[in-house]
């Protein structure tokens, strides 16, 4: 009896041997796998990390539900109440110099586009960086409606305009 217990024994710790033998290399292969697709494509990349992230555990959420939650956080305006702190910060930010005007050139755009990720969501235009970075002839125009943006010191309500995005 006593033999087939250390048999038993030895065959569970080949088996453990095995398990964490697979489990490395199976570690190594998918971490291999995507730091290859990382240097030929992140598009692909992010896109596979994300599939596993889309299968919820619970129900999916109803969409009028889910669009009235939504539309009561930002549809509706936001009364703040305006203490006398306002006052003290406006006196206190009185002797502060004014900053020198800022002036944006097509420069300026290029190596901000060329900093950015290439294929991170796109904004409301629908253009990835990828596109922005290879059509240089952009940039002078992107830098003129930036510049003018700045100087109204009012935002177009399509620069503060958002994309939810329900997975």
């Amino acid at each position: 009896m006593q033999k087939l217990t250390e048999h038993i024994d030895d065959l569970n710790k080949r088996i453990a041997a095995w398990r964490k033998r697979m489990r490395r290399y199976t570690e190594r292969s998918t971490r291999f796998h995507q730091n290859r697709l990382f240097q030929s494509d992140q598009k692909r990349l992010y896109k596979s990390l994300e599939r596993p992230m889309l299968s919820g555990t619970g129900p999916a959420p109803n969409q009028a539900d889910t669009v009235a939650f939504w539309r009561g956080l930002w549809s509706e305006p936001i009364n703040h109440s305006e203490g006398p702190w306002t006052e003290v910060v406006a006196s206190q930010c009185v002797s502060i110099t004014p900053m020198d005007p800022v002036i944006i050139t097509p420069d300026d755009v290029a190596e901000a586009v060329r900093r950015a990720p290439n294929w991170k969501s796109p904004g409301l235009d629908g253009l990835h960086h990828y596109w922005l970075k290879g059509f240089v002839v952009c940039h002078t125009v992107l830098a003129r409606q930036f510049q003018e943006a700045f100087n109204q010191k009012s935002l177009p309500s399509l620069f503060t305009t958002g994309i939810t995005h329900f997975s």
